[in-house]
């Protein structure tokens, strides 16, 4: 595999309304998740992906695995779990594309999976294993089956790639904060939101986040920046890549994570940052012109389309 990932699936409600999620009566299907969302669009951009994980043995389970074995992602390592049902989020959307999110995940599939029943042979043989700071925080034994998956990447000279992604309706900033903080020595690809390095770090000041970050060997460091494009550190000072061009925002979930496939690509592709990071910053852009988690998640020949580096014909 190029890369791998290990995280929960979702089954996703959109509403059909936009506005407060009481007044909302209709709801369409779709899935989602953080780390999921990531592998679907590496795969979708011509990356050999793998998901790891336990869903419900149930219908939604079921819609999740098929779903996603179509998008070609190996799913020889996720397993139907008897006795649990499969999460669920449902999303309310503003007027203006931003949204809240409700999970409903509390004793989720995830948890049958163990440090002991990691399946090692899978991360070893992958270029690249891509965690988030979400699976740690749907259950606290998540925490340590990271920890061991990290380690093993460490151990055979995998790369990682880790995206915060912290969500405060799942754990306490404290806890967080912990958690977190023990990943980053086993992290090569840090794709962070400025908001989440400060919490980690408990600083919004520039040389403190910075000093912060040097005392871990990482060897990216990316900070994302919504339409404003992302940051990279670049030894004492961040470096500013610019945004895309976005025509009209209806949808901003799955942007960072449209971001992390675009900069995985690349990075497993031996491009330079710049263009690295140019196709990351327009994969983001093109997710949030699109309603759903990952239904923006380009093919590579669209993004090309997109920046202008293939001729685009509609009819």
């Amino acid at each position: 595999m190029d890369i791998i990932t290990i995280g929960d699936g979702m089954i996703t409600f959109d509403p059909k309304a936009k506005g407060p999620l009481r007044f909302v009566s209709q709801f369409e299907r779709k899935i989602g998740g953080a780390e999921l969302n990531v592998i679907i669009g590496c795969a979708r951009l011509g990356l050999k992906a793998g998901w790891i994980s336990r869903l419900g043995k149930d219908e939604f389970g079921r819609h999740i695995i098929n779903t996603v074995r179509g998008e070609g992602i190996d799913v020889s390592e996720v397993q139907l779990m008897d006795g649990y049902a499969t999460s669920l989020n449902f999303k309310e959307v503003q007027e203006s594309g931003a949204g809240k999110t409700f999970y409903y995940r509390k004793n989720s599939p995830t948890e049958t999976l163990t440090p002991e029943l990691l399946p090692e042979d899978y991360i070893r043989e992958a270029k690249v294993l891509h965690v988030t700071g979400v699976f740690p925080a749907i259950d606290s034994q998540n925490s340590a089956v990271i920890l061991k998956a990290l380690q093993v990447a460490k151990e055979n000279n995998v790369k990682v790639s880790f995206d915060p992604n912290i969500r405060l309706k799942l754990w306490s900033k404290e806890k967080a904060r912990d958690t977190l903080l023990m990943y980053l020595p086993y992290v090569d690809y840090l794709l962070a939101g400025r908001d989440e390095l400060e919490l980690l770090f408990e600083t919004d000041q520039d040389d403190k986040l910075i000093n912060e970050l040097q005392k871990f060997n990482i060897e990216q460091v990316v900070v994302k920046d919504g339409d404003n494009g992302c940051y990279l550190l670049d030894v004492k000072e961040w470096i500013h890549f610019p945004g895309v061009e976005v025509k009209k925002v209806v949808d901003t979930v799955g942007a960072g994570d449209g971001f992390d496939a675009g900069f995985l690509y690349g990075t497993i592709k031996g491009w330079d940052l710049p263009k690295t990071l140019q196709l990351a910053n327009a994969v983001g852009a093109m997710v949030v012109q699109v309603h759903g988690d990952n239904e923006g998640l380009p093919y590579f020949e669209e993004v090309e389309e997109y920046l202008g580096m293939r001729e685009l014909i509609e009819r």
